[in-house]
C-alpha cells in the first residue's frame, strides 16, 4: 500500500482541513474512503464520492429520503436529504449508489451531488467522516481501480493525462491510452519474453525430458522481434513529452527586432510590454499556446547584446539557458536594420527558423535575397506561413501523427532498462553462452516491461504515479 501522502495537498483545501480535523491519515484499501471530487470553490454541483466496504452503511446514516441508499438499485439516482451527525440538515442531494464491482474502484462508491458551495460541499464531507469514512489521498480512488484490477497501470496514468489534456491531439492519446491501446501493446511484449523465457528455462531445468532450447537462429530472431517492438515504443518518448509538456519554441535575437511583438502576435493578445526602448524584456516570460492540437510553450527572451547592466547581463544568461533547452528556436531579425555580423549565411539547422520582422517597412540592402521568413507584427503579414513552418518542422522532428500512442518518462525508464537488458541477452546468444546467462537478462526484461503496466512489485512505483492525482479522483 502506499505510503506518505498528505492529507492536506493544496488540492482540495476543504477535503485537506476535514481530514486535519478528524486526524485521519491514509490507511490501507481495507478502509472505506470518502473526498469531495469536484474543484474547490463555488459551483453550480459539487460532488462528494465515498468508496470501500462500508460506503453503503455510510449513506444509510447520513441520508434520509423515502428509501434507504441500502435498498436502492445500483446506477440510479434518489433525491434525498443529508443530515449532520447532530440531525441537523445539511443539504439537499441527489444520491446514487455504484455496486460492486460495477464501479469505477471497483469497490461499493456511493456519489453525492449537492449545491456546489464551498462550506456545503465540506460539510457533506464532513458527514461522511464523523459517520465512519476516512479522507482519501491524491488518486485513491483510482489507484483503488488499479489494485482492484479495473484497469492497469498505463490506463491509470492515462486519467491524470486525460484531466490535464489541453489539446485535440493530447486528448485523443491520453484517450487510446485509457482504452488499454499502451497496456496492450506492453502486454504483448511481456508475453513474447515470457514464452521465450519459459523455453530457455524449460531446457535447462528438465533436461532429461529432451527439451531442447530452439535453433540459434530461431531464437535470435524472436528476441530481435521484441528489441524492435520495444525500441518502437521508445520512439514515442519525445512525442509524449510533447502532448503532455508541450514544445518548447524560444524566441530569440537582438534587442528591438519584435520578439515580444511577435509572442503577442503568436498569442493573441497584448502580453507582454513592448517598447522602443533597447532591453525592455529582461527576463523569460512563457506562455501556451494550441497550433492545429499541437501544444507549444512560447518562450520571449531578453535581446542578445552586450550590457553594462547586471539586470541586463542576467537576461541574457537566461536566455542562453532557454535556448539549450528549446525543441524549437524563431531566430528574429529586424530587416529594416543593417544584417548583424553574426549572420553569416542561411542557416541548415533543422530546430531554427530565421524570421526577418518589419516586413512593412524598407529592407536593408543587407537582407537582399536572404533566405528566410518575412513578417510584420505590425500588420501581420506572413504570421500564417510562419505558423504553418512551426508545424512542419515540429511534426517532423517531434510528433509520430500516425500513431497516438505515446509513453511517459517512467515508462521510458522501464523499457530502456528492458531493451538494454535484451541487448544483453542478444550478446550472449551471439556469443554462445549457455542458457542460464540469456535467462538472466530475459528475466530482468521481464521485470521491467511488467514494470509498465504494473504486473510486478511496484509499491514504490504507485507512490509516484497516484500522488499527481487530485483528491477525490
Amino acid at each position: 500500500m502506499l505510503q506518505g501522502f498528505s492529507v492536506l495537498p493544496p488540492t482540495n483545501l476543504a477535503t485537506g482541513a476535514v481530514a486535519l480535523q478528524f486526524g485521519f491519515d491514509r490507511m490501507t484499501v481495507a478502509d472505506t474512503i470518502a473526498a469531495i471530487s469536484t474543484p474547490p470553490g463555488e459551483g453550480a454541483i459539487a460532488l462528494v464520492r465515498i468508496s470501500g466496504a462500508n460506503a453503503i452503511e455510510i449513506a444509510d446514516k447520513i441520508f434520509r429520503a423515502k428509501e434507504r441508499p441500502s435498498q436502492f438499485a445500483s446506477h440510479v439516482q434518489h433525491f434525498g436529504e443529508i443530515f449532520s451527525a447532530e440531525n441537523a440538515l445539511i443539504d439537499q442531494v441527489v444520491l446514487s449508489v455504484h455496486r460492486a464491482p460495477a464501479s469505477y474502484t471497483g469497490d461499493d462508491l456511493v456519489e453525492i451531488s449537492c449545491h456546489g458551495g464551498t462550506l456545503v460541499s465540506a460539510k457533506v464531507l464532513e458527514a461522511c467522516l464523523r459517520a465512519g469514512a476516512r479522507a482519501a489521498g491524491p488518486g485513491e480512488f483510482t489507484e483503488r481501480a488499479f489494485l482492484n484490477g479495473k484497469m492497469d497501470l498505463t490506463q491509470a496514468e492515462a486519467v491524470i493525462d486525460l484531466i490535464r489534456a489541453r489539446t485535440d491531439l493530447a486528448l485523443r492519446s491520453a484517450t487510446e491510452q485509457l482504452e488499454g491501446r499502451l497496456g496492450d501493446q506492453i502486454r504483448k511484449i511481456r508475453d513474447e519474453l515470457m514464452a521465450l523465457l519459459a523455453h530457455i528455462n524449460a531446457s535447462i531445468d528438465f533436461p532429461e525430458e529432451g527439451i531442447e532450447p530452439d535453433e540459434d537462429e530461431m531464437l535470435c530472431a524472436r528476441l530481435d522481434s521484441v528489441r524492435d517492438e520495444i525500441s518502437a515504443l521508445l520512439a514515442t518518448a519525445d512525442q509524449g513529452r510533447v502532448l503532455r509538456e508541450g514544445v518548447r519554441v524560444v524566441i530569440y535575437g537582438a534587442t528591438n527586432a519584435g520578439k515580444s511583438s511577435l509572442l503577442n502576435r503568436l498569442l493573441g493578445y497584448d502580453r507582454v510590454i513592448v517598447s522602443d526602448t533597447h532591453g525592455t524584456t529582461r527576463d523569460t516570460i512563457e506562455e501556451m499556446v494550441n497550433f492545429e492540437g499541437v501544444p507549444i510553450r512560447l518562450l520571449d527572451t531578453a535581446g542578445l547584446r552586450a550590457s553594462e547592466s547586471e539586470l541586463e547581463r542576467e537576461g541574457v544568461a537566461r536566455t542562453q539557458k532557454s535556448l539549450q533547452l528549446a525543441d524549437l528556436r524563431l531566430h528574429i531579425a529586424d530587416r529594416n536594420a543593417p544584417k548583424p555580423a553574426h549572420f553569416n549565411g542561411a542557416t541548415t539547422d533543422p530546430n531554427e527558423i530565421v524570421v526577418l520582422n518589419k516586413s512593412d517597412l524598407l529592407e536593408d540592402n543587407d537582407w537582399k535575397d536572404f533566405p528566410a521568413l518575412r513578417i510584420s507584427c505590425v500588420t501581420g503579414d506572413g504570421l500564417p506561413k510562419l505558423k504553418e513552418e512551426i508545424l512542419v518542422r515540429i511534426r517532423q522532428h517531434n510528433l509520430r501523427p500516425e500513431s497516438a500512442v505515446a509513453i511517459n518518462i517512467r515508462h521510458r525508464d522501464c523499457l530502456r532498462r528492458a531493451l538494454e537488458s535484451c541487448d544483453r541477452a542478444r550478446t550472449a546468444l551471439g556469443e554462445g553462452l549457455s542458457g542460464e546467462y540469456v535467462a538472466v537478462d530475459l528475466d530482468q526484461a521481464l521485470r521491467a516491461v511488467g514494470e509498465v503496466i504494473g504486473v510486478v512489485d511496484v509499491e514504490q512505483i504507485l507512490d509516484s504515479v497516484f500522488s499527481q492525482f487530485c483528491i477525490g479522483k
